[in-house]
């Protein structure tokens, strides 16, 4: 429903304490609910912000009382009592409050943290073990040998290291690129100062430690070109003769040959030879070791000799360099890079976390105990023993003078005998503290809607949306739709409405893949009722399947030319080659003079008839609720905008 509520999108809007009700004053009371100055000028606003033509406060007064009715309608009608509403309304309250409850000074912490990362080039060895049951204690061992001068950090690297590339040459990885690696191992490697060992690091991917062999200020980045000739898998008669390739390139390009033209002749890394070798913009460690010591060590302009790695052999032109760029230049690409890790969640977390202390929430440890005694008692945690964990008359976490019950606590458990009586407890407490957290923030978007005006009127427009599209398409829109008797009746008293000005042809025409088909359509066509345009239709697909396409047309000379040539003896027009509907015929065609029927004005009846609808409603709804307006507040907020 997002995209047909107001069309209003999620914005991070500044926390702030609302105006004191004496500066934000009742301006209307409609149905018996209080409307806020604040609100009206809110919704005013944003109407004249997205209209051409500016509306006065007069003109938009009528249409926000209209809006505020048919909301009221909505109420009465207990629509915001359905579990629809609840649940979809609970979405967008929580969606709108979530840029309240972040903390912007470790947002931006975050961002300087990551920008600092490219003031330096950091040189790093590390060993990896996998992400096993077994793995942290494991390296954490082997740490402690390193440390302890029983063995070297290389040894190690070649014994245990899953990293193929680093592994064997000692641990030895090269620089670390910033956002290339996971956030864990990309803070270890900045934080842990050169020539130590960091403690094990989960990285997700596995574990870690990190040896910072150097750590100096950043060169920044080069633009680079390059001519490979691959070795990776070829035998030793083919490796050689890629070298003698290279080396024969290098020779025709220090006589002045094209170093693009040659790349996209010769060059072997499919990515970069169309574009003539061009690699862009890189960093140091963004290449394996080998290409980056050259690519960074040669001058602007540089050819470099052939050399290896381990895709083969290359030459590099360097094209230019750049320096680290301004904070403010890199931001989006920064916060871009923090929104896809762990790091997204901090500024909310802490934000969260001092909400729950404001609200002095905590779970009761005493009591959980005693749940995970219940369940070992049990030997499962199954529908049974949840049972017994929901009867506990004791609280399960308080907050600000409320509880959060253990009945809350056990809906939450799963019940399929799942989770063993050894990790009960921890379930447990992670479902109590889910409960609190969610009965905290709720606490505290009810207290963020009585104190902040812009997050209540936003609130209330979303609300009043969702209401507003359910009501309306009750009493205009499906009415409409399905009224087919009113819609006929308000058709005909208003058929001077809808005159044409020149006579129209108005048909079925049955298209066919040949005569014959053709023929047998128009016939059992004939049988059949035409009161249902779709059931017609249907009719005749459900018989004929591909072999017919039916058509309810209605056009004017000129605007069509199968209908001119069947309906106003024109010539008829050439059929495309590759059209497969050689045979075309009108079934109930004729030329009238007028519309006849709603569907003849091709949906203007319907969307005046939706125009009359709201109307009637609206006078309806004028007469059913009283609407008064503070004609004080109103004239001293004209004032003010005429200032």
């Amino acid at each position: 429903m997002k995209n047909r509520i107001l069309a209003a999108a999620l914005v991070a809007l500044c926390a702030g304490t609302a105006a004191a009700q004496n500066t934000d004053p009742v301006l209307m009371n409609v149905a018996g609910r209080p409307v806020h100055q604040s609100e009206f000028e809110y919704l005013f606003n944003k109407n004249n912000s997205q209209q051409l033509e500016k509306q006065s406060l007069d003109t938009y007064l009528d249409m926000f009382v209209d809006y505020k009715l048919k909301v009221a309608d909505a109420l009465a009608a207990g629509l915001d009592k359905t579990p629809e509403f609840a649940n979809e309304f609970k979405n967008f309250r929580s969606d709108l409050a979530a840029p309240y409850f972040r903390d912007a000074d470790v947002a931006e912490a975050l961002v300087q943290e990551a920008y600092n990362h490219r003031l330096y080039d950091v040189y790093v060895s590390h060993i990896m073990l996998p992400a096993s049951p077994d793995g942290e204690a494991k390296l954490d061992s082997l740490r402690s040998a390193i440390l302890a001068g029983k063995v070297s950090f290389e040894q190690v690297a070649r014994d245990y290291s899953i990293d193929k590339y680093s592994g064997p040459r000692g641990g030895l990885m090269g620089f670390v690129t910033p956002d290339r690696f996971p956030w864990p191992f990309e803070e270890m490697a900045y934080n842990t100062t050169e020539g130590e060992i960091s403690p094990v690091v989960n990285s997700g991917m596995g574990y870690h430690i990190i040896r910072v062999e150097s750590r100096t200020p950043a060169i920044g980045e080069v633009n680079a070109a390059h001519i490979l000739r691959t070795t990776r898998g070829k035998s030793p008669e083919d490796a050689a003769a890629a070298k003698v390739t290279i080396d024969s390139l290098y020779t025709v390009l220090t006589q002045g040959a094209d170093f693009a033209e040659l790349a996209k002749k010769y060059s072997e890394d499919p990515g970069s030879a169309a574009r003539g070798g061009d690699l862009g913009w890189f960093g140091r460690g963004a290449m394996v070791a080998e290409f980056d010591s050259v690519a960074f060590a040669l001058p602007d302009g540089g050819l470099s000799n052939p050399f290896a790695t381990s895709f083969g052999y290359h030459i590099i032109k360097r094209n230019g360099h750049k320096s680290v760029a301004p904070l403010d230049s890199l931001r989006p690409a920064i916060e871009a890079a923090i929104s896809r890790d762990e790091r997204s969640r901090r500024p909310e977390e802490v934000a969260i976390e001092r909400i729950m202390a404001q609200y002095g929430a905590a779970v009761n440890n005493a009591a959980i105990d005693r749940a995970d005694a219940i369940i070992a008692a049990a030997g499962a945690l199954d529908s049974a023993s949840i049972a017994s964990v929901a009867a506990i008359d004791e609280a399960a976490a308080t907050y600000n003078g409320s509880t959060v019950s253990f009945a809350e606590v056990a809906a939450a458990l799963p019940a399929n005998g799942a989770v063993t009586p050894a990790r009960a407890r921890e379930v447990i407490a992670a479902a109590a503290n889910d409960k609190l957290r969610d009965a905290v923030l709720e606490l505290a978007r009810t207290q963020l809607e009585a104190d902040n005006a812009d997050y209540r009127n936003l609130v209330n427009e979303y609300r009043d949306g969702i209401l507003l599209y359910e009501i309306a398409n009750t009493n205009v829109w499906d009415r409409a739709a399905k009224d087919t008797e009113g819609l006929k009746a308000f058709f005909e008293k208003n058929k001077a409405r809808y005159a044409w000005p020149a006579p129209k042809f108005k048909s079925y025409i049955l298209f066919a893949t040949n005569d014959s088909v053709l023929n047998l359509a128009m016939d059992y066509a004939a049988t059949l009722s035409t009161a249902d345009p779709a059931k017609f239709t249907q009719d005749m697909r459900t018989r004929f399947g591909r072999d017919i396409k039916v058509e309810r047309v209605i056009a004017a000379k000129g605007e069509n030319a199968i209908t001119d040539f069947l309906g106003f003896g024109e010539a008829k027009p050439e059929t495309a080659a590759n059209n497969k509907w050689k045979a075309y015929k009108a079934f109930n065609g004729r030329v009238i003079d007028a519309p006849e029927e709603p569907a003849d004005v091709r949906g203007a009846a319907v969307t005046d008839y939706q125009a009359e609808l709201e109307n009637q409603w609206i006078q309806k709804l004028r007469k059913k609720y009283k609407v008064k307006v503070d004609k004080k507040v109103f004239k001293k907020l004209k004032e003010q905008y005429a200032n």
